[in-house]
């Protein structure tokens, strides 16, 4: 492998390389496609609580919500399949839109398909805004889930191709920090719209997103293409003094060798749908299933969703909920800070494990508070000392979701296909993690209504099989150069059966004619 300085345990080689200026420019301004999802996240939940939302556009549901005759279970206030259609439709216009966008990164590199997220984001966000009958408002929530699918996309790949090995994970959780932030500027917009008068500020909330789709679209426009793009497109001239330029060195021979020897092969494979299905890439298949998929299911978009009415539901009033939304929302960017510090020291594993017990005790916790409060009947009360305690177990919950599973699930998958098959593994990734979205959106009130309490029960069971399938099949992946993956599955004991001897690095001749005696 070119750099011929690889020691013969085949430990990781450093490509040198200072971290530029530029680059965290282009990562900061990258990342911002995470602010037009999480903003969208958190608006939802909100304008979906305001009463003057409801009045227009889902009388039923508001009915149900102030219904004084106090038989009205707590748990069932707001199931309504047309409600959640509202929030859900974004997720299967997102996953439909992922595979397009899967072949818009190929041909036309990572930075168009920002471009053109942002644009349709931008169109949707303006529909929402001036809605007049619930098929406008569904069909805005549709053009902006199409943005969020070509955005989840081609953000995470852009960053993890741009960042350098060593700082690759802080960089890419910056997808990961700027949704948080858009979730919690969606709360305080919320918390303040819901004051406006007049009945409107549900319009202000839903049009606003197009402040972020702006960010992302002119901001787009000004970012270089990634190297691998430039060379997977066959411009390899440009790639080596954009790579240069991002390495802040002239010496890059030894990597532009690997990025090129990468696409090159990559180039020989016509079908990276059907290649991701041969058994040397299983273990990256199960990851980009498995991963978005107990991502979802830790139960964490029950929490950001629907946090204003969950708490609302718990008894609290309309400006507690929505300011305890903007609490979770804190803690939630906060504690992805924590990632961003520990991720490329500590590693995955780590924080994989921990968070997922945390996660665990919290929501048994809660469980059995809301279990010994409302009972199965659903109606209740729960004193001011009990309220605090369940929102500050939701903020733990929170917190320990936002510096593991929030940023890793889409950070591991984003670092683990190798280039002939990266542009179908991350579609793979964004389309499960919709699906999953989508699936626990239209169906979350419906449970909440009927399994109640439970609900958190459900949850952690998934929480608790997601946290050992971890500790058994994920390796730690931390510092690995891209190009070098499959060393770390050869090495594992279940999937090394499945990485064949010539996928490890050191079976072709570097530029120095050395091999490594892996």
């Amino acid at each position: 492998m070119a750099g011929g300085g690889f020691a013969s345990q085949g430990e990781t080689k450093d490509y040198g390389g200072k971290i530029t200026m530029f680059v965290l420019m282009t990562c900061m301004v990258a990342a911002t496609g995470g602010l037009i999802f999480g903003y969208d996240l958190g608006i939802s939940g909100g304008v979906t609580s305001m009463d003057v939302f409801l009045k227009s556009f889902f009388p039923s549901v508001y009915r149900k919500m102030h219904d004084s005759s106090g038989k009205e279970n707590q748990y069932c206030k707001f199931d309504s399949q047309l409600l959640t259609s509202f929030t859900s439709s974004l997720y299967i216009a997102a996953l439909v839109a992922s595979f397009f966008a899967s072949a818009t990164t190929r041909i036309f590199g990572r930075k168009v398909s920002m471009i053109v997220g942002g644009f349709v984001f931008l169109v949707g966000s303006i529909l929402n805004g001036a809605a007049m009958n619930v098929a406008m408002l569904i069909f805005g929530r549709i053009l902006l889930g199409v943005g969020v699918g070509y955005a989840n996309q081609s953000v995470p790949v852009y960053l993890s191709e741009m960042a350098p090995a060593k700082l690759r994970g802080a960089l890419n959780i910056g997808f990961q920090l700027a949704i948080t932030i858009g979730i919690l500027i969606a709360n305080l917009v919320n918390f303040g719209t819901n004051k406006i008068k007049g009945g409107y500020g549900w319009r202000v909330s839903l049009a606003l997103a197009a402040v972020p789709a702006i960010m992302m679209t002119v901001g787009a426009l000004f970012l270089p293409d990634t190297p691998n793009s430039l060379i997977e497109r066959g411009h390899q001239e440009k790639a080596k003094v954009m790579l240069q330029k991002i390495r802040g060195s002239e010496e890059v021979e030894d990597e532009l060798q690997d990025l090129v020897d990468a696409s090159n092969a990559a180039k020989k494979v016509q079908h990276p749908w059907k290649n991701i299905m041969e058994p040397r890439y299983r273990p990256q298949l199960v990851m980009s299933i498995m991963i978005p998929f107990f991502q979802q299911l830790t139960g964490i978009n029950v929490i950001m969703f629907y946090a204003p009415v969950l708490f609302k539901t718990i008894g609290f009033g309309d400006d507690a909920s929505l300011m305890s939304a903007v609490i979770t929302g804190l803690v939630n960017m906060f504690a992805t800070f924590v990632s961003i510090g520990t991720v490329d020291r500590l590693g995955r594993r780590v924080l994989f494990l921990e968070g997922g017990i945390q996660m665990l005790i919290c929501q048994i916790l809660v469980g059995v508070m809301l279990g010994l409060k409302f009972g199965v009947t659903g109606v209740g009360s729960m004193s001011k000392s009990d309220s605090f305690l369940v929102l500050v177990l939701i903020c733990a919950y929170v917190a320990a979701f936002a510096w593991s599973w929030g940023p890793l699930g889409w950070l591991v998958p984003s670092e683990i296909f190798p280039l002939e098959i990266r542009s179908a593994g991350q579609a793979i990734t964004v389309s499960v993690n919709m699906f999953f979205t989508f699936i626990i959106a239209q169906i979350f009130l419906t449970m909440l209504c009927h399994m109640k309490f439970g609900l958190f029960f459900f949850f952690g069971g998934f929480v608790f099989i997601m946290t050992v399938f971890i500790f058994f099949f994920l390796p730690e992946t931390k510092n690995v150069p891209i190009e070098e993956m499959n060393n770390v599955w050869k090495k594992h004991w279940f999937w090394g059966k499945y990485i064949p001897d010539d996928a490890i690095i050191g079976h072709h001749h570097s530029s120095k004619g050395k091999v490594s005696d892996f």
